[in-house]
């Protein structure tokens, strides 16, 4: 990322049932023994095994909607589709063709940091990419075409992004909700009957085992990283919740310090006075919380500037402009050729890359902490909450230090909670949406905001 390069290829999808049988027979051992996950369950399969009935028949399309907490997820959507389904479908007599199988949609960026092996490994499982922060044609025709005549239903992540959060639902994205419609009009236009749904799956981790000692030792190793003291657990041997949470409202307060430090001195930035907010806060959740979005809203201006952005929209839509903005430094519509280039022109194109790459890395920041109340662990203390928290920190202070946030450290066993809604219907509101640009854009509002919220009724823990 630190040099130009051409425009990123579209990765066609290129199902191969041989590698899905593969990894579909593989991905128990992959899931226990390269994740934290120990178990898998979910409610509502019953669902999910009608759906797949009615889309084999060739009555239905629909799109999966699904939470997006972490990394894992697809991997568990996967173990549901190849394992969970077919299990539940036998136990009810109903006959389904195998593979069970979907179209997932991948965020294109992910094969830059996660390897490009992982694009071809997309491709052979027929996901099909796109980039979040423009109107990515090409991969939305390919999203849109899958969606009305795919071999298997679609699945997304309406979050757009992983938010660490099991219990808080990002705002939702409106480009499920516009393929769910375009899928309608396709179908509409080839004299097809079939429905449109979009299902929503909510996804939720919990620990097998309460991981306190786990969680007090990487505050120890944080705090020790943020130049604090390491503090014991007071009068108890056993980290607890009460014996911790101080601590973690020490180690926020002390980032919080310094990154307004930095900000201000080397960025130039105006951060207000702490002890003002201090006296307009009632706890110090609330400071903490007040100055998390002061400070957040101050490193993503520092992007935004650079690349000559206006601030608009909230955190998320913000972070996308800023990515494709970077992307456009770095994969440069006019070095399709590089071989056409004089080694000056190749390598203003990399100091070009290089400052982006930079910029970009302002707002990886605010990404991680897009989603953070300040309140979120004190509302419901659990070792969940609490140890989400301890680990968006620790994504935090590993990207400052330059390492890999992506090896995050496992804390203990986790169980995956899938839940399976009731799908809601994209045809019934398709009179609406092909009545006018207006009624066009009102459907796509009402539909987005109603997942939204059925999305935050499925979390249950």
């Amino acid at each position: 990322m630190n040099q130009a390069h051409p425009p990123l290829e579209f990765i066609k999808p290129a199902f191969n049932p041989w590698f899905l049988r593969v990894f579909q027979a593989a991905l128990p051992t992959w899931i226990h023994t390269q994740t934290a996950i120990n178990q898998i369950e979910a409610d509502n399969i019953e669902i999910l095994v009608d759906l797949y009935r009615q889309f084999q028949q060739g009555k239905i399309r629909f799109m999966l909607a699904f939470r997006h907490p972490q990394v894992d997820d697809p991997l568990c959507l996967s173990y549901l589709f190849s394992h969970l389904v077919p299990k539940v479908a036998r136990q009810e007599s109903i006959a389904l063709k195998l593979p069970i199988h979907a179209h997932f949609i991948y965020d294109r960026g992910i094969p830059l940091w996660a390897g490009s092996y992982v694009g071809w490994i997309a491709a052979q499982l027929a996901a099909t990419p796109i980039q979040r922060g423009k109107a990515d044609w090409t991969g939305l025709r390919s999203a849109r075409d899958l969606f009305a005549n795919g071999r298997f239903p679609m699945a997304a992540a309406p979050e757009g992004a992983t938010n660490g959060l099991s219990e808080i639902v990002n705002p939702l994205e409106p480009g499920i909700a516009q393929l769910g419609f375009w899928c309608a009009e396709d179908l509409h236009k080839a004299g097809r009957d079939e429905q449109v749904l979009i299902l929503p799956v909510g996804i939720e981790y919990s620990y097998i085992t309460p991981p306190w000692e786990a969680i007090a030792k990487l505050l120890r190793d944080l705090e020790t990283a943020s130049g604090l003291p390491v503090k014991s657990n007071g009068n108890s041997l056993v980290p607890s919740f009460d014996s911790l949470y101080p601590r973690l409202l020490g180690l926020s307060e002390r980032l919080l310090f310094l990154m307004e430090d930095f900000y201000t001195r080397f960025y130039h930035q105006q951060v207000p006075d702490i002890e003002t907010i201090k006296e307009s806060c009632t706890d110090i959740n609330e400071e903490i919380a007040t100055r998390l979005q002061i400070m957040l809203n101050v490193v993503l201006q520092v992007a935004e500037k650079y690349f000559d952005l206006t601030a608009k929209g909230n955190l998320n839509d913000r972070c996308r402009r800023v990515e494709q903005a970077a992307w456009n430094y770095i994969f440069r519509e006019d070095f399709k050729d590089l071989n056409s280039l004089s080694p000056v022109e190749k390598a203003l194109g990399d100091r070009v890359a290089e400052e982006a790459n930079l910029r970009l890395w302002h707002m990886r920041l605010v990404e991680t902490f897009a989603a953070v109340t300040g309140t979120y662990v004190k509302e419901k203390p659990t070792p969940e909450r609490f140890a989400e928290t301890t680990l968006i920190i620790w994504d935090m202070v590993t990207r400052i230090k330059g390492g890999n946030p992506f090896k995050r450290p496992q804390l203990g066993k986790q169980k995956a909670k899938i839940t399976i809604g009731k799908p809601l219907s994209v045809s019934e509101r398709y009179s609406v949406y092909s009545a006018s640009r207006r009624g066009a854009r009102q459907a796509v509002v009402e539909l987005t905001n109603d997942l939204q919220k059925v999305m935050e009724g499925l979390i249950v823990m």
